[in-house]
């Protein structure tokens, strides 16, 4: 395999493995998840991860969300993906701070296995289904602006939403 050549962890003089890491030598589970680290300038979050408040949540469902990302031509630094997260007391704390124009530090991945996206057209057009009924924010980004609306998702419809400046 040309231009792959690679050092074997063997030494010179055997041609054994050698031995497997051991249960004591391996790095442990920290009890909680971690958010990425955050830059310098991020805002810290004040509300804790809400795990009672998740665990009520459904992943999935029947309801879907179709939308637009500005007025139909996207301006230079639009996103290509809008998120939709359910709305909850941590959702709602990184709403608020991301509409403030500030940066928020990253979310706990707990949340992250409940936010889904969409892509986003050429055009500004969005649609994601299988979602679970309920209150969503749905957010993008509209040049260097961040966009947000709240709606509620019902069983087996389609809600609609712009999402605008």
């Amino acid at each position: 395999m040309t231009g792959c050549q690679a050092l074997s962890p063997w030494s010179k003089d055997t041609h054994t493995p050698p031995p497997p890491p051991t249960v004591e030598t391996l790095p442990q589970p920290s009890d909680k998840p971690r958010p990425a680290p955050s830059r310098p300038d991020t805002v810290k979050r004040d509300v804790d991860f809400p795990e009672a408040e998740y665990a009520s949540l459904k992943k999935t469902g029947n309801a879907a969300i179709k939308g637009r990302l500005g007025n139909g031509s996207l301006p230079a630094g639009s996103s290509r993906r809008v998120s939709i997260a359910p709305v909850t007391s941590y959702s709602a704390e990184a709403a608020e701070i991301a509409l403030s124009g500030k940066p928020i530090e990253s979310p706990d991945p707990r949340a992250q296995a409940y936010t889904h996206y969409a892509n986003v057209d050429a055009n500004g057009n969005f649609s994601i289904s299988g979602l679970a009924a309920g209150d969503y924010y749905v957010a993008g980004k509209l040049g260097n602006k961040v966009v947000i609306s709240q709606v509620r998702a019902r069983s087996g419809r389609t809600v609609s939403v712009i999402l605008g400046r």
